[in-house]
């Protein structure tokens, strides 16, 4: 049940400071929050003052509601409305008259609503009213100034924060270049490393000064050079790998020269390299506008000097390591193919001075061919051989030596002089195979050889042979048939064991040819020797009996090019084409020393 409200009759100023300070006494008895209180006190005053500004006779109505719920707070509801039935009081914004209201925690006193207390009482009572106010203010500004202080401890934490956050990012930006450049800087040592092999495989897989040049530029040029020079000291060659051609009159650089005097790598070019182990000059007249990189080719001694162009406009550090080192092992490899050109021409010319000059007796046409291997070292083994024996009758002789070189060519000659000597008492060619082999077993017990003898008597429509391990002869008759002498054929010379060689015979009318071969005429790596045979017969069989008749050497040629068009040499090549005709009475010896020297050079015609 609701009380009867309080009203208040506010006509002046002293009415109206009397009933506040009512409304004061009443909301401070009951315990009314201060901050609240001191709200709904302000806002009291204000519409007092609004209403006094009006004039008139204003009632303020007191009303304590109490809660619809046991045990909570009551209400004081305050409201202004003109006395009697003048107009209504101030209006809110939707036109109504609102009340003011403050929470009251426990019911106030009934007899102290109506006490009002002086006025003087009064003044000093909204002092402690403002001055509670201002405490709270105070504590107020006390917690903004300590949320200020950590919300501006929050601010430089985060602002650290994110200082080390992009400090770190920083850091891991740094860290993932440094990884990327090191990455690259490992990826490109690995090229250069890859490269590196890769080039020193294929010069040193030549023993050619031609082919490892050549090698050379075409690896080099253009990524790493844009052009490349040689100066090569023995033969004063002068290769030019650029634009201009080969060959031309030698210009070296300034930094060749240098390099060259100092045995050190020179670099020049308009600003210094500072590359390792490389000296700087300045630019070179040739070529002012690349750097040029000279690097002494050397091996046991200084062979020459390589000059490269750059191909941009300086040379990188790794790079300029990577070609210091490859001209090193192109220094070893020209060296090595010089030694070995060296070694090769003189068993060359030490086999060639060993082989004979073809007889001219009656009855028989002979020609020789002798082509060295086209590249390695197998040179020096292959011979043949054709002389008179005492009696009149023709001895032609093929072999070959095992191994190859200087100590092959030596074997060969001792073979070729004992044969003579065993020939010049009529022995048969068993016989004489019996004695060679006796003989190679005693002096060179590491040596082997085949050899096949084939004797000629004039007049005698046949032949007699014997062989040691040598591929078989072939035999062309006059009507062009073609039979390859397969009888087994004896060990080779020099065997560790005992051995007597056989005589064969074969019939060799006139205007039949034979043919004996080593074995670098008819064999191929991965074939054998019997396809190279039959290519053999099938050459021997194309040609015609007038052909071979009116040019033997002719015929030999084209015995060889069917054989040998086709592939590099990789061992020597002997061939003796021995053909048959009827003696005329014309015919006789020649005379001593009459001999015609037959020996042809260029294409297959390299000797007799």
């Amino acid at each position: 049940m609701t009380a009867p409200p309080d009203v208040w009759n506010i006509a002046s100023v002293a009415d109206a400071a009397r009933a506040r300070a009512a409304v004061d006494r009443i909301t401070t008895d009951a315990g009314a929050p201060t901050l609240e209180r001191a709200r709904f006190l302000t806002a009291l005053t204000a519409r007092l003052r609004h209403c006094l500004s009006l004039g008139g006779t204003w009632e303020l109505r007191l009303h304590v509601l109490e809660s619809a719920e046991r045990g909570q707070p009551a209400c004081l509801e305050a409201s202004l409305n003109p006395a009697g039935d003048g107009e209504p009081g101030p209006r809110d914004e939707t036109g109504e008259a609102p009340s003011l209201t403050c929470s009251l925690p426990h019911r106030p006193a009934r007899k102290g609503r109506r006490a009002a207390a002086s006025l003087p009482h009064a003044l000093l009572a909204a002092d402690e009213h403002t001055a509670a106010v201002l405490s709270l203010l105070d504590e107020q500004e006390a917690l903004v100034r300590l949320h200020r202080e950590e919300l501006h401890h929050t601010n430089q934490g985060v602002l650290a924060l994110h200082a080390d956050l992009e400090a770190a990012a920083r850091a891991q930006r740094e860290l993932l270049e440094a990884e990327r450049t090191a990455r690259t800087a490992a990826e490109r040592a690995r090229r250069l490393l890859t490269f590196l092999g890769d080039a020193s495989a294929a010069i040193t897989s030549s023993l050619s000064h031609t082919a490892i040049l050549r090698r050379l530029s075409d690896m080099l040029v253009p990524e790493y050079a844009e052009r490349l020079d040689v100066w090569l000291f023995d033969e004063e060659e002068y290769e030019d790998h650029g634009d201009e051609p080969a060959h031309r009159v030698p210009e070296h650089s300034a930094a060749a020269v240098a390099a060259a005097r100092t045995g050190r790598p020179q670099h020049a070019a308009a600003h210094p390299g500072t590359l390792p182990g490389v000296d700087d000059l300045p630019p070179s007249a040739l070529s002012p506008a690349r750097p040029l990189l000279a690097i002494p080719l050397v091996a046991q001694r200084l062979l020459g000097v390589l000059t490269l162009t750059a191909p941009g406009p300086r040379f990188d550090e790794d790079t300029s390591v990577m070609l210091v080192e490859l001209a090193r092992r192109v220094g070893v490899a020209l060296d090595h193919a010089h030694r070995y050109q060296q070694s090769r021409n003189t068993a060359e010319a030490l086999q060639r001075a060993q082989l004979t000059d073809l007889p001219t007796p009656p009855g028989v046409l002979l020609a020789a061919r002798y082509l060295p291997a086209t590249w390695g070292m197998n040179i020096g083994g292959d011979w043949y051989d054709a002389f008179l024996q005492p009696d009149g009758s023709l001895l032609a002789v093929i072999g070959d030596v095992t191994g190859h070189g200087l100590h092959a060519a030596v074997v060969m000659g001792q073979l070729r002089t004992a044969l003579r000597a065993y020939a010049v008492e009529n022995a048969s060619p068993g016989e004489i195979l019996t004695r060679l082999h006796r003989m190679l077993g005693h002096l060179q017990p590491d040596l082997y050889a085949t050899a096949l003898i084939a004797r000629f008597r004039p007049g005698e429509p046949e032949v007699l042979w014997a062989s040691a391990g040598h591929p078989p002869a072939v035999v062309r008759a006059a009507d062009g048939t073609v039979r390859v002498l397969e009888a087994k054929p004896g060990v080779m010379l020099g065997i560790p064991m005992p051995y007597v060689y056989k005589d064969h015979r074969a019939d060799l009318p006139p205007g039949s040819s034979l043919v004996l071969y080593t074995d670098g005429l008819v064999e191929r790596r991965g074939q054998g020797i019997d396809p190279g045979i039959g290519r053999l017969a099938r050459a021997l069989e194309a040609l015609h009996t007038p052909e071979l008749e009116q040019d033997l050497d002719a015929a030999a040629d084209a015995l060889l090019k069917p054989l040998l068009y086709d592939s590099e040499r990789d061992d020597d090549v002997c061939l003796l084409l021995c053909h048959t005709v009827a003696p005329t009475a014309s015919d006789s010896p020649p005379a001593r020393g009459s001999v015609k020297d037959t020996r042809r050079e260029g294409g297959f015609r390299e000797s007799l």
